[in-house]
C-alpha cells in the first residue's frame, strides 16, 4: 500500500513542473527552462543524498551507461518542455506515452527479449492511437506534436538503459548522474539562448526543480516496496492532475480525439505492463 501512495504522489506533484514551465515558455526559451530543471534538482538532490545516502553512493559500474542515460532523458526534457510550449500539456503528454510501446519495440535488439504477437499488435494498436492525437494531414499536425512524440521515443530508449543499469548500479546513483549529466550537456549550449530572468522566475524555476525533486524522491520511496513493473501501471495517474492544471491554469481541455487516443494508448500500455507481470510471475 505504501508503494502505491508514494508512486500516486509523485506522478501528483511532477505535472506542477510541467505547468511552470509551459507559463514560463512565454518569456524565457526551453532549453533555457529545461537547463534550470537540471540545475535546482542537482542543486537540492546533490545535499540531501550526500548527507542522508552518502555510504550508498558508489561509484558506477557502468558509466558510459549512465552518461547515456542522462542524455536521453536530457533530449527527452527539451522536447517536451518545447513540446509544451505550443500545444497543451495533456496532449504532448498522450502523445508520449508512447514510451512503454517505443520500450517494447526495441527490447528484441537491445534486451534480447522474446517479443511475441499478442505484445506486438498492443505496439500497433498504440501506435494508431497515437495517430488518433495528432490526426496527421490535419491542420493541428505540427513539430510540436511530433516533438512529443520524440519524447516517448527517447524516454522509450532511457528506459530500456535503465532496465540495463537496475542490477548494476545503486538507483540514487543513477537517479543523481542523470540530473549531472543533464546539467553539464545543456550547461554548454544554454549561453545561446540565455535571457535574464527575473527574481520571479528565478523563483519558479527554483520551484520546479524542488517538484522535480520531491516527485523524483517518491517515485524511488514507492521503489523500495514493489518492483517497478508492478507499480506501471499506476504512471497513467499523470494524466488526471496534468488535464486538471491545464484546464486551471491555461484553459486547455482535451478534445474527444485526444481522449480517444488517449483511451487506447493507455490500453495498450496496459496490456503490454500485464503480459509482462504475469511472464515474470510463472515459475522457471
Amino acid at each position: 500500500m505504501k508503494a502505491i501512495f508514494y508512486n500516486l504522489l509523485a506522478w501528483a506533484i511532477l505535472p506542477f513542473m510541467d505547468t511552470i514551465a509551459k507559463y514560463l515558455s512565454s518569456d524565457l526559451s526551453f532549453f533555457q527552462i529545461t537547463w534550470a530543471r537540471y540545475f535546482f534538482t542537482v542543486f537540492f538532490t546533490l545535499p540531501f543524498m550526500f548527507f542522508f545516502f552518502r555510504k550508498k553512493l558508489t561509484w558506477s559500474s557502468q558509466p558510459k551507461l549512465q552518461i547515456l542515460r542522462g542524455l536521453t532523458l536530457f533530449f527527452a526534457n527539451v522536447l517536451f518542455f518545447y513540446s509544451i510550449s505550443i500545444i497543451s500539456m495533456a496532449k504532448a503528454l498522450t502523445l508520449a506515452f508512447v514510451a512503454p510501446l517505443i520500450t517494447t519495440a526495441l527490447s528484441p535488439i537491445f534486451l534480447d527479449e522474446k517479443v511475441g504477437i499478442r505484445r506486438w499488435s498492443a505496439v500497433i494498436v498504440g501506435f494508431i492511437g497515437s495517430l488518433i492525437v495528432i490526426r496527421p494531414g490535419f491542420i493541428d499536425f505540427n513539430l510540436a506534436s511530433i516533438a512529443a512524440l520524440g519524447t516517448g521515443c527517447f524516454y522509450g530508449i532511457y528506459l530500456i538503459i535503465t532496465r540495463k543499469l537496475h542490477s548494476s548500479d545503486n538507483p540514487l546513483l543513477t537517479l543523481l548522474l542523470t540530473g549531472v549529466v543533464g546539467l553539464i550537456f545543456g550547461s554548454f549550449l544554454v549561453p545561446v539562448v540565455w535571457i535574464n530572468p527575473s527574481f520571479n522566475q528565478w523563483s519558479l524555476l527554483s520551484l520546479m526543480g524542488i517538484f522535480a525533486c520531491l516527485g523524483h524522491l517518491f517515485l524511488i520511496l514507492s521503489l523500495r516496496y514493489a518492483d517497478a513493473s508492478k507499480l506501471a501501471p499506476f504512471g497513467y495517474f499523470v494524466i488526471i492532475t496534468n488535464v486538471i492544471l491545464g484546464y486551471y491554469f491555461f484553459m486547455d481541455f482535451p478534445d474527444k480525439r485526444t481522449f480517444l487516443g488517449l483511451f487506447i494508448i493507455i490500453l495498450s500500455g496496459l496490456y503490454i505492463t500485464l503480459r509482462e507481470n504475469t511472464k515474470l510471475a510463472r515459475p522457471l
